[in-house]
């Protein structure tokens, strides 16, 4: 592990790193570390990780010094071959397998019988029997602490899982899950590492982990390589069998061979959800190796011409002062720089670096208002344009440097197993903008050094070199955790981790078990709500409280709520609200207004039952006032003990979870069966966008909307400007069709001469740049086979043969006559006015979809809140192709949710 150069991780929403002339795009793309809030993500540190048995990838084969092995190694290795036939050995498999099942039912069924012994397919109603599963001795424990293998043992046949031959030792414990999503805390022991630990005492047989990973990769390898030969046109299966002699034979083979190495990978992917379920205990790792964090460079100070003034004298800052100043100067017309308490902040801030690092002119700065950034704003603006005026090559040469800079960083190997790493850069300094109205918007965010984090690896693994001088505030060995590198940022003092990626087996384990905790509740939902609605009328006022505090939770989804520091912004949930922030309206209406997480402001009028429209009015009652709590006898700790002795592990997070995903479910239900994609798609999203508005997931309606949607709807028209054409087309060939098809003797609607005027001349600007970027194309192409390029006499020609053409469609709009095309038939015109519709039809749908979806926020739960198995099994029953729904991030993050889900899958 050798240090690395610089490189720059500018966040975009966290800080603004002022360019300069050596800046380069790879330092303003890099982005600060993914640190999520609480509220939105499970903590790495809590999350468990599942059975160490997996097969080490292909490049991990050729890594110096390999992990340590075991005899566990082999048990996937074994299994390997028949999982390869199961539910989730290649995306595209799973699809294909899915499809040749009934509809019948939901999945868990026929997975289970084939993999009895296993706990990676999804069952029905896992938590049916899992009750039977948990011994009393874990009833202390909260549900998602408890071992995942006695839930998901639940999930397959109810009974305590068979064990593999080999290794009892480690069949003692199970695997299993975690709990929450939160990314700043540190773990909570998780009963699913115990077998790790047990497998380092086997680590010694080097030898057997390469045999035993030998003979399952040839046979995995061979299995792609038929299913793309069934995949690929016979051209190019030809050209495999070919010498390579032509160019064009060579081409196939190189996308053939792209293919095979993708499924390859694809292949070697650690598969957690297909192992056996080990216990949740304290360890999670046995060995874990990683090259820590990667600073951003350090500061390159601006070009001597470029400076601040004050009261309009030029001042010369010292590096340290000057890039304060630059974070500002980015920034200067961004509403950000306008407000008040973000100026209040940065000032007080740079004025005390002013105070350590003083102009050499020994000005004073006192004000704010005689601060002149312009100078700056315009060099960083010509830095942008600079990098925008770059070639192709110039940028990719910039993109490899940069690949290869954070290449030590991707990954890190966790028992021998490679694992990608999140958010790997450590936080450049910047301006800290908060989200909402935070008190501390504009506070300055230090550059953090080596001095500041301590990292966790393995006893036996090489100590990281910093990429900058500096040694780190500490190194520990805890294989109880499973961040990679920690510090406390200065600005909130918040504890800030780096992890694995989302996609990693950790991070999966803990996300399917919070799905998981979900589907539990449903068997408890119906008492729960029985005995809150009971207690309504408890006599204890405590008791009735948290019972109008659970209803509130359970039918508003509202969140718990935490108490807030006077230095925090002053947002609420269900537990801390306040007297001011819910009104009566008789008879049984309640009014919601208070700002929620990230400052979102959460209104809603809300009719409720008149017992609990009863109960806000006495919680309201004199002597309470404004800033009174309006459950004072209730805090979320309370609220969660109660609601964990209802069911293990149960919180009010828990309840958001289960209504955002059950809600989801239900509104899929009214997806047009013999709907367009497009239409289905619209269905997929208005389920998605209730879930958001229930869980209050708003977003401000984006600035560039309006022209965005302009832009749609000139979209819509350039397609109905085709379908004229064609119509034309078809009436000079057959005038009669008018009166046989009176529907298309119609004119478009929104087809005035203004934007065909106007399509048209940007018809023709498209047609001569393309014109001229092949001729360019060509040339280049030319000079390096050593021929002869074109003349400019031939470009000339090109482009006043496309004026022509198109002085002939203006003549043709207005006589309302245009000559066929060769070989156009009435029969090909028809079917070409048919696709058209279709085109427009699936256009207008995309239209009124977006404006329902701009001021909603849907990723937020889809990728927290909604079960991802529900979205699998909706595409494959309704044929939607998943990754129009799933980003690939997503897809690489819920990779288990592909190979559980069937087409009869339910929540």
């Amino acid at each position: 592990m050798s240090g690395i150069t610089s490189a720059n991780g500018a966040s975009d929403n966290m800080a603004v790193v002022a360019p300069n002339l050596e800046s380069t795009p790879s330092i303003i793309a890099a982005h600060a570390p993914q640190v999520k809030d609480d509220d939105q993500s499970m903590s790495e540190d809590d999350k468990p990780l599942m059975k160490k048995q997996q097969q080490q990838q292909q490049q991990n084969n050729k890594r110096v010094g390999g992990g340590t092995s075991s005899s566990e190694d082999e048990k996937p290795l074994n299994k390997r071959p028949r999982v390869s036939n199961g539910a989730a050995n290649k995306k595209r498999r799973v699809v294909d397998s899915d499809s040749d099942e009934s509809d019948a039912g939901p999945s868990v069924k026929k997975e289970a019988e084939p993999t009895p012994k296993t706990n990676g397919t999804s069952k029905p109603r896992p938590s049916t029997t899992k009750k039977s599963a948990i011994p009393s001795s874990d009833s202390d424990l909260s549900e998602d602490e408890k071992p995942l293998a006695k839930r998901a043992t639940a999930n397959g046949n109810g009974t305590a899982k068979a064990k593999p031959k080999p290794n009892t030792q480690a069949a003692k414990k199970a695997p299993s899950s975690d709990e929450d999503e939160s990314l700043s805390e540190e773990s909570e022991s998780s009963e699913d590492e115990k077998p790790l630990a047990k497998k380092k005492a086997p680590a010694k047989p080097r030898q057997s982990t390469s045999s035993t990973k030998t003979a399952p990769k040839s046979k995995v390898k061979a299995e792609p390589e038929s299913e793309d030969d069934d995949d690929v046109p016979l051209a190019k299966g030809k050209a495999k069998g070919q010498a390579k002699p032509a160019a064009k034979d060579k081409k196939p083979v190189i996308k053939k061979e792209k293919k095979v190495k993708e499924e390859e990978d694809e292949e070697d992917k650690y598969k957690w959800w297909e192992q056996e379920a080990l216990g949740d205990g304290e360890v999670k790792w046995t060995t874990f190796e990683h090259n820590a964090v990667l600073f951003p460079p350090p500061y390159v100070p601006l070009p001597k011409n470029v400076k601040m003034k004050y009261d309009g004298v030029p001042l010369t800052l010292p590096p340290e002062s000057e890039e304060v100043a630059g974070f500002f100067g980015a920034m200067i017309e961004t509403d950000h720089a306008q407000d008040a308490k973000f100026r209040e902040n940065f000032f007080k801030d740079f004025k005390a670096m002013l105070e350590k690092y003083p102009p050499k002119e020994n000005v004073k700065v006192k004000s704010l208002d005689k601060c002149d950034f312009k100078p700056m704003f315009e060099h960083f603006e010509r830095e942008k344009e600079k990098k925008k005026a770059m070639t192709k090559d110039e940028k990719k040469a910039i993109k490899e440097a940069k690949d290869k800079m954070e290449a030590p960083y991707l990954f890190c190997m966790v028992d021998g197993r490679k694992e990608k790493v999140g958010n790997f850069r450590a936080e450049p300094p910047g301006l800290f903008r908060g989200r909402g109205e935070h008190p501390k918007k504009g506070t300055l965010k230090h550059r953090l050094r080596p001095e500041d984090i301590i990292i966790n690896i393995g006893k036996d693994a090489p100590v990281p070199v910093p990429n900058i001088p500096g040694k780190w505030k500490g190194v520990q060995h805890d294989n109880t955790v499973t961040w990679l590198a920690h510090w406390k940022e200065n600005v909130n003092g918040n504890a800030k981790y780096v992890f694995l990626s989302a996609g990693s087996s950790w991070k999966g384990q803990s996300d399917r078990a919070k799905f998981e905790k979900a589907r539990e509740l449903i068997k408890h939902v119906d008492k729960i709500r029985k005995d809150y609605t009971e207690d309504l009328k408890s006599k204890v006022m405590a008791d009735r409280q948290r019972a109008t505090a659970l209803y509130f939770i359970d039918r508003l989804a509202l969140r718990a709520g935490n108490e807030k520091g006077e230095d925090e912004a002053d947002t609420v949930g269900c537990c801390s609200l306040r007297y001011e922030h819910v009104t009566l309206s008789p008879p049984n209406t309640v009014v919601f207004d208070f700002l929620g997480k990230d400052s979102m402001r959460f209104f809603q009028e809300v009719q409720v039952d008149a017992q609990v429209f009863k109960n806000i009015k006495l919680f309201k009652a004199e002597p309470k006032k404004k800033g009174d709590d309006l459950f004072d006898r209730l805090t979320t700790t309370l609220l969660n003990k109660h609601l964990n002795s209802m069911m293990p592990g149960l919180t009010a997070k828990v309840f958001r979870t289960y209504n955002a995903s059950w809600t989801f479910q239900k509104q899929l239900k009214h997806t047009p069966k013999n709907g367009t994609v497009a239409e289905k798609i619209a269905a997929y999203n208005t389920a998605n966008r209730d879930v958001a508005i229930l869980c209050n997931h708003q977003k401000s309606v984006s600035k560039t909307w309006d022209v965005s949607k302009t832009k749609h709807e000139d979209k819509i028209r350039a397609l109905k400007y085709q379908r004229m054409k064609l119509r034309l087309q078809l009436f000079s060939l057959d005038p009669k069709i008018k009166k046989k098809r009176p529907d298309l003797a119609e004119d478009e609607s929104d087809m005035d001469e203004d934007f065909c005027e106007r399509h048209e001349k940007e018809l023709l600007e498209k047609a001569l740049d393309t014109a001229q970027k092949k001729f360019d194309k060509d040339n280049v192409k030319l000079e390096e086979e050593g021929e002869k390029k074109k003349d400019k006499k031939d470009l000339e020609e090109r482009l006043k043969e496309i004026k022509e053409e198109f002085k002939e469609l203006k003549k043709e709009r207005k006589s309302r006559k245009v000559e066929p095309r060769r070989a156009a038939t009435e029969e090909k015109l028809l079917e070409q006015i048919q696709k058209m519709d279709e085109r427009i039809a699936t256009a207008k749908v995309q239209l009124e979809d977006r404006d329902k979806l701009k001021d909603v926020a849907l990723g937020t739960s889809k990728i927290n809140y909604i079960d991802p198995r529900i979205t699998v099994a909706w595409a494959k029953k309704y044929d939607v192709p998943l990754e129009k729904l799933f980003s690939k991030t997503l897809r690489e993050k819920f990779p288990w949710a592909e190979a559980e889900a069937d087409k009869g899958w339910i929540f």
